[in-house]
């Protein structure tokens, strides 16, 4: 069962929900009929030569969990340090959040964490969690002060510049969400008004290429914008609608309305000079898919909010 302890209007989180936009397994999404401020929208890199859902391939041959790790990997040095370190959020809920009766984080990017430090240790436990805003997911990681960030963070072309990615293991897209007596039903019902998003997120990007237009209002947090929209200092918040969904569970007096206008798959997100922990991340995921513990790990955080279970992993060499 889901643990909802949180009171309806004091925001903490976010999630997700509704119609599946997501493209064939077969095809990478960066397509040219894309609606406008889609999340993988190709910057600098070439179209052919970006695609968000194949990621790097798994090692043939997992090590064992608490046993020696390849020579000269990242992986050596977590286990030699004794613990893995990783960039989480503590206010997006079901995803990463403080837990207010146990003080301790939860959501789905920490079980993922979980199972990595349990492959790697042979135990859940040996983490060290950072907190770290949005806009700071990549910086962390390439000033060198995590091994991973699990941020509910979505995976785009131009991200993929800067830092290397896991497969996907979360689709989702982005929606709006407003107070049950709003008349809104969709983004184009916003234009000219103040809506609120997270800085440094592919949807403040999104909103910024929307037409008609509309004014975003940028804050650090996604329970800031709850809070804002419970004040009616904004019309609406609009991000990836398995964030709004924990938005929607804290406050019931809200609705998600619209249809999805990008299509954003979620990665655990690693340092460009650690090509071998994304395929050992991989291996992980590879093996929570056929397990079916990733599918259990879904059904926990996020049954009766919608399906955000991803396609089949593809991977590159």
């Amino acid at each position: 069962m889901l643990p909802v302890a949180m009171a309806p209007l004091v925001a903490l989180a976010l999630t997700a929900s509704s119609a599946d936009v997501r493209p064939s397994a077969h095809h990478s999404p960066v397509r040219a009929d894309k609606p406008a401020g889609t999340a993988s929208v190709v910057t600098r890199a070439k179209a052919e030569e970006c695609d968000p859902l194949r990621s790097l391939k798994p090692p043939a041959r997992m090590p064992e969990p608490g046993g020696r790790m390849p020579s000269g990997t990242a992986m050596e040095r977590i286990v030699a340090r004794g613990r893995l370190i990783v960039g989480v959020d503590q206010n997006t809920f079901l995803f990463g959040y403080r837990d207010p009766t146990t003080s301790q984080l939860d959501g789905l990017d920490i079980d993922l964490v979980r199972e990595i430090s349990r492959a790697l240790f042979g135990r859940s436990d040996r983490v060290q969690f950072r907190t770290v805003p949005s806009r700071r997911r990549i910086e962390v990681l390439e000033r060198g002060e995590v091994d991973l960030v699990a941020h509910s963070m979505t995976i785009t072309c131009e991200r993929m510049e800067r830092v290397l990615f896991s497969s996907d293991y979360l689709d989702s897209g982005q929606r709006v969400l407003v107070p049950d007596t709003s008349r809104v039903k969709s983004l184009a019902d916003l234009a000219g008004q103040r809506v609120c998003t997270a800085a440094g997120t592919t949807s403040l990007t999104a909103l910024r290429r929307a037409r008609p237009k509309v004014r975003p209002v940028t804050v650090a947090d996604w329970t800031d914008c709850l809070v804002l929209l419970q004040l009616g200092d904004v019309a609406a918040v609009s991000t990836t609608d398995n964030v709004l969904a924990g938005l929607r569970a804290q406050d019931p007096a809200t609705r998600i309305t619209g249809p999805r206008f990008t299509y954003e798959p979620h990665g655990i997100a690693v340092a460009t000079g650690s090509p071998e922990l994304v395929r050992f991340v991989n291996g992980v995921l590879a093996r929570l898919h056929s397990s079916g513990r990733l599918r259990a790990l879904h059904e926990r955080w996020l049954s009766g909010y919608g399906d955000f279970y991803p396609p089949v992993a593809r991977y590159r060499k």
